[in-house]
């Protein structure tokens, strides 16, 4: 490990200088919550009882605390490939706990929806808000106070953020999560894009876009694209959170099921050690996974997750800080969308070993503490079959460098992602999937107030031109911040027939943020006087990650707001009105949940 670069230390101060209040009082609170909090020894009689009364073979050694009981919480639904493999988890964790002198229980389970399956759908509107409603039934799973141990089962967009969210609160507990891999390769990526801009001019019919969509999305495990699931998982174990390389191998191997194994049993050897996921999880392991993002092109969707992640561990942590990283982390990767190989093709490369290898050796990441191994090095080794069980083993070089590079000789010298701002506010665009003379589009705006007003202008031929497509009343207060990706074929139409296209939203694009120049998650949001709001069709409107600008030549003091429409109703949406109607800014991370709870501390 080389000396940490003074950039990342500089960024790695601030964030703790100005975190010292609040992350004392969270850490305060796990102490008490670890000395006086509820567990199983506190526990009445009766309390106790129903607590170990299903557990079958596992109910005396539960009831004399004969081991560490490991609560399992699951967001297993075999409608969703990448969770469909958690079916037989809790059954087999239970086995290996034994081995490790412990015993596990399902705590419960949490909702897991596939944001492939509601894009642009009226459930997408959900879509960010159901993060908050994981993080809470993980807390209520995790309130019986039966668990010295904690698993979580849990890869995709949302997901994997709210899981960690809600435990953080429980702190004081030792955690891992429980991957289950990428899918195997399926249709090449780009392959499935040109059927669907296709599709889009009106050149290729249904069936043939759903044969292309189900040839590339065919079996059980994480889509393939470096989307936000698979960002979830980098970020996992640049954060320490998974055994080192649980990442991305394919469910249904030997391979996985022994990673999921040691996993069970190095949850068992840290819950006798009282590692507790408050220590793990501090400034130096949210600037690793901040680092990560950067380097490997990650989803913008954690402009969003992380400081919110970072909130709920104490931590107060912005979009200025990811710039500064971005500019101080060489982009190291190119996985699809922003290459052409998958997130198989990249851990066959090196993976995530490789990463963290150039990483350490350019001294742009913290040896943090680490859970998921006793020291933060060993995430630069690779997982491979050993009997029954796994072995590691030190990779130092890219077998691929198209995909994957050393840090000494990137793609390109700064992250994958800029902050823009101006008068039009703050937004974050993903340079690492746009073409570098693409990076700045200066053109008249075209408002809209949703998708499928863009894609009918789009079809009827009105967008044939240099334009800026503004889509606004996208924000967490307005419709829950949905991703907006039905906008990505029209656009890549009028941008391949030679025209200056760019995207401006208070919405989001996630990480399958493709080729067309996005300024999205613009903050403040236009419900509630954000600048989108004052726009008006025609304005000049500049979008330029060269110079971090998002800016408009109108004069928008002149005007008032243009009329939010209506809140949004049906398929459940007005279940999360309380949620929209307290959410604050994406920077913060879009969240009624945390904004509620720091008001509440």
């Amino acid at each position: 490990m080389a000396t940490l670069d003074p950039r990342i230390a500089a960024v790695t101060d601030r964030i703790r200088e100005r975190s010292a209040k609040s992350r004392a009082a969270y850490l305060q609170l796990m102490d008490e919550e670890g000395e006086r909090g509820i567990d199983r020894a506190r526990l009445s009689c009766g309390n106790f009882a129903h607590g170990f009364a299903a557990a079958g073979d596992d109910k005396k050694a539960i009831r004399t605390f004969s081991g560490p009981n490991i609560g399992i919480i699951t967001a297993f639904n075999d409608m969703l490939s990448a969770h469909a493999p958690y079916y037989r988890y809790p059954e087999q964790m239970k086995v290996w706990a034994r081995e490790a002198g412990a015993t596990a229980q399902v705590a419960g389970g949490v909702p897991a929806m596939c944001d492939g399956v509601t894009q642009g759908q009226p459930g997408m509107d959900l879509s960010l808000f159901s993060r908050d409603n994981i993080a809470m039934g993980a807390g209520i799973a995790l309130s019986h106070g039966m668990f010295e141990g904690v698993a979580m089962l849990g890869i995709c967009d949302k997901i994997v953020p709210g899981l960690l969210i809600g435990a953080l609160r429980f702190g004081h507990l030792p955690v891992l999560l429980v991957p289950a891999g990428p899918m195997p390769s399926g249709l090449a990526n780009k392959e499935k894009q040109r059927v669907r801009q296709l599709y889009a001019e009106g050149k290729a019919t249904k069936e043939e876009l759903l044969a292309a969509e189900s040839a590339s999305y065919h079996g059980q495990g994480t889509c393939t694209f470096y989307g936000t699931a698979n960002s979830n998982q980098m970020m996992m174990e640049m954060m320490g959170l998974h055994v080192p390389g649980a990442a991305f191998a394919n469910p249904g191997t030997k391979l996985r099921q022994n990673l999921t194994r040691a996993a069970t049993h190095r949850i068992a050897e840290l819950a006798k050690a009282k590692k507790r996921l408050c220590d793990t999880v501090d400034e130096r392991a949210i600037v690793n996974a901040a680092v990560g993002l950067m380097a490997t092109g990650g989803s913008t969707n954690h402009m969003i997750h992380l400081p919110a992640i970072a909130r709920a561990a104490g931590i107060v942590f912005d979009w200025t800080d990811l710039a500064d990283i971005s500019h101080a982390v060489p982009l190291i990767a190119r996985v699809y969308p922003n290459g052409s190989g998958d997130t198989n093709d990249f851990h066959h490369a090196g993976g995530m070993a490789f990463v963290t290898h150039t990483l350490r050796e350019a001294g742009l990441v913290h040896d943090h503490e680490a859970a998921g191994a006793d020291e933060f090095a060993a995430y630069a080794t690779n997982p491979v079959e050993d009997g029954e069980g796994v072995r590691w083993e030190a990779v130092t070089a890219s077998n691929n460098d198209t995909m994957l590079r050393p840090a000494s000789d990137p793609f390109q010298p700064d992250g994958g992602m800029r902050l823009l701002s101006g008068n039009l506010g703050r937004a974050c665009f993903k340079t690492s999937a746009v073409e570098r003379e693409r990076w700045t589009i200066e053109a008249p705006c075209r408002i809209f107030a949703d998708q499928k007003s863009v894609v009918d202008a789009f079809e009827a031929g009105e967008m044939d031109k240099d334009v800026v497509v503004v889509v606004r009343f996208q924000g967490p207060r307005a419709n829950g911040m949905p991703e907006l990706h039905k906008l990505t074929p029209p656009l890549g139409v009028l941008q391949d027939r030679g025209h200056k296209v760019a995207l401006v939203t208070d919405g989001r694009m996630s990480g399958a943020s493709g080729k067309v120049p996005a300024a999205i998650h613009c903050s403040p949001e236009a419900l509630g006087g954000g600048p989108l709001a004052f726009l008006r069709d025609g304005d000049v409107v500049r979008v330029c990650a060269e110079t971090g600008a998002l800016s408009t030549d109108a004069d928008l003091s002149a005007r008032e707001a243009a009329e939010a429409p209506p809140q949004p109703v049906g398929t459940g949406r007005e279940l999360f009105a309380l949620f929209r109607y307290h959410a604050d800014e994406a920077e913060k991370g879009g969240s009624a949940m945390l904004h509620a709870m720091e008001a509440s501390l």
